[in-house]
């Protein structure tokens, strides 16, 4: 029997006493009866006491082996700490009382060799005797010895994380809530792979980060790209635009010239007295000279002008050529009645030509667009390139003008119902079975509504009216910069990338957990519906989940859903369900009980994993324990961690659930 040490040295000494008695032949009937008796009183008696010996012992290692199990789950992120120890002590001492079982000087001593993995113990106990006393054996010392470790079979651990905004929040003044997280994901990873060590057991793991969608879209591609749609509609805008012509000046024509004769331009001398006075008019008339012909002076002269632009655009350029002549005037002039003079002035003359040069302009027309507003509606767009991970134009830039962007793998969900009730059974399955969002094992065809479709953020606009508020109408126009020229994609979060179930190394298991990070909103549904399509063993991925594991053994399937904070879905928001006033996928208008919608979603997830032999814990970390995270818990699967240390705990619990603690000596 394990572990068991008893004194058992008195039936020597009884059986050689009884030799020594039956060699002696000198005596009668009595005393060779009396020794019968005393011979028998020893067996008798030391059967008696064995078997007193046996029961205390079998007990004496049964809390030997209930304090090692219960020190061993106490085990922590400390190792085998006071509290552990403590633990320990206590199971054996309830499991083992001194006084009932008629022994005294117990003692348990749990130690560790391991830092905790393996929790070994020695109890021992005196047991004072009843008959066999009467040979001189007053007491049987026992003593055993007991091991316990935690080992672990294949296991298949998918994290559904939290990773909205509020993880960034500060948790306790030294660190905020997405560090305590990856510290706890640490610690489970070496809690886990150290009950590993030395066996042959299969340990995977995966991961989906959540916010307001999933990034899967690589997993997504990698399995079928066709399971990705290759147009997608979405709430967007396109630009509008105004054509006008223009003409742009190229030259001038050759010129035509015109002529303007005859032009004259005079000046006058002053006149002055030329012949003496005459009684009348007529006289005076009669004398005045008769030669009032005009006489060149000098040559001609010419001249350019500078060119100028007429009324009709035309460009003119001017040559004169002028001759200047001169004449004197004569007539009368009355200075009294009686008395007329003769008088005279020297006149001069420029009689010029004009020669004027016209050129007229050429233009060519042309036809321009210009940017006038933006039409912010549903616009479809082509992503058969975008689903590749390709750099992609969109004429959504600044003022119609092309702008580059790339998928960064999160997706729109596909086709649902938009309704409050959902309900699943094994045996009538999903209802309705319309949500194909719900349907976490349904293969995507070539129906649009079966396929995914990218979360397109970098084109994604929420619809406003002139005043910025926004708006349920189908169309809204505005400018560039009536509200700014920010995509409503800065209320669209990407977490980090989702991973299929697979082996992982400490440097590996550390970096992913170290590399998560934090933004959006609190969409619960989306995180659950993509844990359990990732570890459902009868979807698209069940190639993955059900790869067998070399020991061909069995595989321990879990979910490990942790989140700090309660559905939060938000209209302003570009999430996995599209901008939901606009898109209205789960309320028919767009605005009605959206949160409790999306926790009926929820809900039913976890029911579909569960149905899958899916163990799902979950934990609430630095928030309340909601009926609907209760509900998604399996049976005692639920945790509360309102500190870091908390949340490592809860992590360390499930790891010794995700193992098996047992006896190993």
């Amino acid at each position: 029997m394990r572990g068991m040490y008893i004194v058992t040295d008195f039936k020597v000494k009884a059986q050689a006493t009884k030799r020594k008695l039956l060699q002696d032949v000198s005596g009668s009937i009595m005393p060779i009866s009396a020794v019968a008796m005393i011979a028998l009183a020893g067996m008798v008696g030391g059967g008696v006491d064995m078997s007193r010996a046996y029961m205390v012992q079998n007990k004496l290692q049964n809390a030997c082996d209930s304090g090692v199990l219960a020190g061993r789950r106490a085990v922590g992120a400390d190792g085998f700490n006071t509290a552990a120890q403590t633990r320990a002590d206590t199971f054996f001492s309830t499991n083992f009382d001194e006084t009932n079982e008629g022994v005294r000087s117990t003692s348990f001593v749990a130690t560790t060799p391991d830092d905790g993995n393996t929790i070994d113990g020695i109890a021992a106990t005196t047991l004072d005797t009843v008959v066999v006393r009467l040979f001189g054996f007053d007491e049987l010392p026992l003593s055993v010895d007991c091991s316990a470790s935690m080992s672990v079979g294949n296991s298949d651990v998918m994290m559904v994380l939290d990773t909205t905004g509020s993880m960034a929040f500060n948790l306790d003044g030294t660190q905020t809530r997405i560090a305590a997280l990856r510290n706890s994901m640490r610690s489970f990873y070496d809690t886990v792979s150290t009950a590993a060590a030395g066996g042959n057991a299969r340990i995977r793991y995966g991961f989906v980060p959540y916010s307001s969608s999933v990034n899967v879209g690589r997993l997504l591609v990698n399995e079928d790209p066709s399971y990705i749609a290759d147009n997608s509609a979405i709430q967007s805008r396109e630009a509008v635009f105004e054509e006008t012509s223009v003409d742009t000046f190229q030259g001038w024509e050759a010129p035509f010239t015109t002529t303007q004769t005859g032009n004259e331009t005079f000046s006058f001398n002053s006149w002055f007295f030329h012949i003496g006075s005459f009684r009348t008019n007529s006289l005076c008339r009669a004398n005045e000279p008769n030669d009032t012909s005009w006489a060149n002076n000098g040559g001609l002269s010419s001249s350019t002008g500078a060119p100028y632009i007429n009324a009709s655009g035309q460009r003119v350029t001017e040559e004169t050529s002028t001759q200047e002549q001169s004449r004197t005037e004569y007539a009368c002039y009355r200075a009294g009645r009686n008395n007329h003079w003769v008088i005279r002035r020297e006149v001069t003359r420029n009689l010029s030509d004009v020669i004027f040069s016209i050129e007229d302009p050429i233009f060519t027309t042309t036809t321009a667009t210009s940017f006038q507003e933006w039409n912010h509606k549903v616009v479809d767009y082509d992503t058969s390139q975008f689903k590749t991970f390709a750099s992609v134009n969109t004429p959504t830039g600044f003022e119609g003008g092309n702008e580059a962007s790339t998928w960064e793998g999160c997706i729109e969900e596909r086709e649902t119902v938009a309704q409050s009730n959902f309900s699943f059974s094994s045996l009538l399955g999903l209802t309705p079975s319309g949500a194909l969002d719900l349907d976490i094992d349904g293969e995507p065809t070539n129906n649009d509504a079966t396929q995914w479709k990218p979360l397109w953020s970098q084109v994604s606009y929420r619809r406003t009216d002139s005043a910025g508020n926004q708006t349920f109408a189908e169309e809204s126009r505005w400018g560039e910069t009536t509200h700014g020229d920010t995509p409503q994609g800065n209320f669209a979060a990407c977490p980090n990338e989702a991973q299929l179930l697979t082996t992982m190394d400490q440097g590996e298991f550390y970096n992913y957990a170290n590399s998560l990070s934090t933004d959006g909103a609190t969409y619960h549904n989306i995180g659950m519906i993509w844990g359990a399509r990732l570890a459902s063993p009868e979807g698209i991925f069940a190639d993955n989940v059900n790869a067998a594991p070399a020991n061909g053994g069995d595989v321990a399937r879990h979910i490990i859903f942790m989140s700090d904070g309660a559905m939060s879905p938000n209209s302003r928001v570009y999430s996995s369900y599209g901008i939901e006033p606009h898109d209205k996928r789960i309320a028919t208008n767009g605005t009605t009980d959206i949160a409790a919608r999306h926790t009926a979603r929820f809900i039913t997830t976890c029911e579909i994993a569960k149905s899958k032999g899916i163990r799902v814990w979950v934990i609430a970390f630095d928030t309340g324990l909601t009926p609907d995270l209760e509900s998604c818990a399996s049976d005692d699967s639920a945790f509360i961690a309102n500190s870091a240390n908390q949340l490592n705990e809860a992590f360390q619990e499930i790891a010794k659930d995700v193992g098996e603690l047992r006896i190993t000596q």
